[in-house]
C-alpha cells in the first residue's frame, strides 16, 4: 500500500474497512490525508468522496474504533497516524 504523500497542514490516516464497508469501498483498508485538525467525521467524508455514495450509505449503519477505542461521536478528534476501523453493525446486545 502507497503511504500518504506527507503534506502541510494534514494528517495521515489509517482507514480499515470490514464487511459491507469494504465491500462499498473496494478496498480493505487505506490511507488519508484529511486537514488538521481532523475529527472522524472529516476523515470519513474524505472516504465518501474517494467511493462515492454507496459507501456513505453503509457509514450510516456503522461504528467505529479509533486505535482500538470505540467512537461515541463524530466530532472525535482523529490525530495524525492514527487507525480508524469502520465496523459493520452487530445484532445482539
Amino acid at each position: 500500500m502507497a503511504d500518504v504523500p506527507e503534506r502541510p497542514g494534514t494528517v495521515g490516516v489509517l482507514v480499515r474497512y470490514f464487511a459491507a464497508a469494504r465491500a462499498a469501498a473496494g478496498t480493505s483498508e487505506e490511507l488519508l490525508a484529511v486537514a488538521a485538525p481532523a475529527d472522524l467525521a472529516a476523515v470519513l467524508a474524505a472516504a465518501v468522496d474517494r467511493h462515492g455514495a454507496g459507501l456513505a450509505r453503509v457509514l450510516e449503519r456503522c461504528s467505529f474504533l479509533l486505535d482500538e477505542v470505540a467512537v461515541h461521536g463524530r466530532d472525535t478528534a482523529v490525530p495524525d497516524g492514527a487507525a480508524v476501523d469502520v465496523l459493520p453493525p452487530f445484532a445482539g446486545g
